[in-house]
């Protein structure tokens, strides 16, 4: 996690070495009055707040070491929505208290909080709704389980009913015997939960939680447009009811590694881009339509659906081989377990 701590006061800059050196992070992301005063001389709020966009858009987290007044004041002008701002905490300078004030659940805030509490002795306080109830936080637990949020205004409306009576849900996966309390299972009903990757809503008002577990297996003609590619990986995708947001990576054949085209798509959809050989291909298990001419191509006679397994860690296909405007689709989900 990529962390700033920033201190105030000769006891908050003894307590950042600490802090740091539990997080295991370099001095260089420990910023203190004095480095601020040395490049501006200027009052102490301006020092702080002169780099603070830059800190508050280029880290995962920021810790804050003094009052929460100045914490607050500091990244006020900075904030976007619960989606993308970072976690952001405050530790007084005794290291007595550790409290997230700031994208808790979404950005790991809490989580962050009990962890460094626990390793400095201190107390975490905690004081989103759900963590002081003892009940599920849908968009913690998505968080921490790489799914995408379907709604954040779903996600409010579950996070509110569930601090009053069981909410249900349901899932593509098999569910555990014990769920979180909050979360009952059930299949239908005006408010609930469904954890999947494909398009599915049993509930009247349904809050999807899709974990990013599908690998796209791609295989083109050359010179290929991102454009081209799109409308192929969605026309492939709604065939089979797939959410776009389970996409977490796409795999191709090592002699596509510089089409331009592909490399723009997958940066479009912030997915990893992974290429294999023929050799690599050729030895994954399974069924796969085979193409002569295709392998006498690249080596190997199917690509797309055979990158897709490999990529998902020989996964299981979601998706066979489908072809359009020069641009062949397949798609495949790695093993997954729903676990609270």
């Amino acid at each position: 996690m990529n962390i700033a701590v920033i201190c105030y006061s000769d006891a908050g800059a003894a307590l950042a070495g600490r802090v740091s050196e539990i997080l295991g992070l370099p001095l260089s992301d420990v910023h203190s009055i004095g480095k601020f005063a040395v490049k501006y001389g200027f009052s102490a709020h301006e020092k702080i707040t002169a780099e603070m966009g830059d800190l508050f858009s280029s880290h995962e987290a920021l810790i804050f070491i003094g009052a929460c007044g100045i914490a607050v004041r500091s990244i006020a002008p900075h904030l976007k929505s619960k989606t993308e701002d970072p976690a952001v905490l405050v530790l007084d300078d005794r290291g007595r208290y550790v409290i997230p004030i700031l994208s808790g659940h979404i950005g790991g805030a809490n989580a962050l909080a009990r962890s460094l509490a626990e390793k400095l002795g201190a107390e975490a306080i905690v004081t989103t709704a759900t963590d002081g109830a003892g009940r599920f936080s849908c968009d913690a637990w998505a968080s921490t389980h790489a799914c995408a949020i379907s709604s954040m205004e779903t996600a409010k409306a579950v996070s509110a009913a569930i601090l009053v009576s069981d909410v249900p849900v349901a899932s593509e996966f098999a569910l555990p015997e014990k769920l979180p309390a909050g979360l009952v299972p059930g299949e239908g009903g005006p408010l609930g939960v469904y954890i999947g990757v494909r398009e599915e809503e049993p509930f009247t008002k349904t809050l999807c939680l899709i974990p990013r577990i599908v690998t796209l297996g791609i295989g083109c003609r050359r010179g290929i447009s991102a454009e081209a590619i799109r409308e192929a990986v969605s026309e492939a995708l709604a065939s089979a009811r797939i959410d776009p947001r389970a996409v977490c990576r796409v795999a191709s054949i090592d002699v596509k590694r510089d089409e331009a085209g592909l490399a723009e798509y997958t940066g479009d959809i912030g997915a990893e881009l992974v290429f294999y050989t023929a050799e690599e291909l050729a030895a994954v298990p399974g069924d796969f339509a085979e193409s002569e001419f295709v392998k006498k191509t690249v080596g190997v006679g199917n690509v797309c659906e055979r990158a897709a397994v490999l990529g998902a860690g020989i996964g299981k296909l979601l998706i066979g081989k489908t072809a359009h405007d020069g641009v062949t689709v397949a798609a495949a989900v790695r093993d997954w377990r729903v676990e609270f």
